[in-house]
């Protein structure tokens, strides 16, 4: 797929993406409402809030307040040049990412239009990530903390924003694959690369074995504590673990229960569904290059956090802060996932 073909659905993507953003964002001032209480709640509310947040040009009410009052204007600026940066690099990130997933693998017949999908709905966790965490200094400064635990700060921002994406992704990866697809007709078909199953089958399990390894050894609980407490700064032991740990377990204190059996079903299921992904992805690229295994090796470990989450959000079961925390997970553990998902295409191309 050429570039002029698939340029046109990365661009459509890329503005729903941010369009959609921006304007959930927009809407933060609508949980001020009196009826806002009463349709969400108190926690709902606060909830919301927390997601919106990041993606808001309201001046947030903390905007300063470290400092002097008279520099707020001087704040202001710089929260409005954080969120100048953060909706840029957004739109940047997408559409570069998206035009080269695209075109290594267009959305050609159903299984490469289901591929497409998923990779760019993946690909707009990255972006969001990366929109966030590269405004962060900007946004950390508006808020008076200047370099005042510069490094946690870092890491809350990175953690923060991933909700409002998962729903606006899935929008702007089926306006990318539709638009993708209909500017694909009439393109020269698409070859058919030829794979030994063994081969494929060996790469497979060895990028899963590095996923593996975040996501069973670093993640357990007292592999993350050493990791938080390790390097000469403390302060470096959260940021350590966003990009480290694709999530967090301990063994059961009071035997194989089966809620913990199921979390423990919920890291397996994102096993495999990297495997299953990783072995298809071969056969299906148009060229199975050492860039393009390492983007959708990323995208299918995003994908198989999803999935993870999904189960895990329904084995938790009625939430006390309200319904809305039970899904504050979905779309945690993307910085991660891009360190060790291209690890793992990287892998998986030998």
């Amino acid at each position: 797929m050429t570039y002029g073909r698939a340029v046109t659905g990365a661009l459509a993507g890329g503005v729903a993406l941010a369009v959609l953003l921006w304007w959930a964002g927009a809407s933060v001032d609508a949980l001020q409402l009196p009826g806002a209480t009463g349709q969400f709640g108190i926690d709902g509310v606060r909830i919301l809030g927390g997601w919106l947040g990041p993606w808001t040009y309201e001046v947030p009410a903390e905007l300063g307040a470290s400092g002097d009052p008279s520099d707020l204007e001087r704040y202001r600026g710089l929260y409005e040049t954080a969120m100048q940066i953060r909706y840029g690099v957004l739109f940047v990130c997408f559409l570069a990412g998206a035009l080269f997933l695209i075109r290594r693998l267009p959305p050609v017949g159903a299984r490469r239009i289901w591929m497409s999908f998923l990779a760019v709905w993946a690909w707009c966790l990255v972006s969001g990530t990366l929109a966030v965490s590269l405004s962060a200094p900007w946004a950390i400064a508006a808020r008076g903390s200047g370099s005042y635990r510069f490094l946690p700060n870092l890491a809350s921002s990175m953690a923060s924003g991933h909700q409002l994406v998962v729903g606006a992704g899935l929008v702007a990866a089926a306006v990318t694959v539709i638009v993708a697809g209909l500017a694909a007709r009439g393109a020269q078909p698409v070859p058919q690369n030829v794979v030994r199953t063994g081969a494929a089958r060996l790469a497979a399990s060895l990028g899963t074995a590095v996923i593996a390894v975040s996501l069973i050894v670093l993640s357990y609980q007292r592999v993350a504590a050493a990791i938080q407490e390790a390097g000469a700064s403390a302060e470096a032991g959260d940021l350590a673990r966003q990009l480290l740990l694709l999530g967090i377990w301990s063994a059961p204190s009071d035997g194989m229960s089966t809620t913990w059996l199921l979390y423990r079903a919920a890291d397996a299921l994102v096993l495999v569904v990297v495997w299953f992904a990783l072995r298809l992805l071969p056969a299906l690229l148009t060229r199975a290059t050492f860039p393009a295994l390492m983007a959708y090796g990323v995208c299918v470990t995003i994908f198989g956090l999803l999935c993870g989450q999904v189960v895990r959000a329904v084995v938790d079961g009625p939430d006390p802060y309200g319904g809305l925390n039970r899904w504050s997970g979905m779309g945690a553990g993307v910085p991660a996932a891009v360190v060790f998902g291209a690890l793992a295409g990287a892998v998986a191309t030998g």
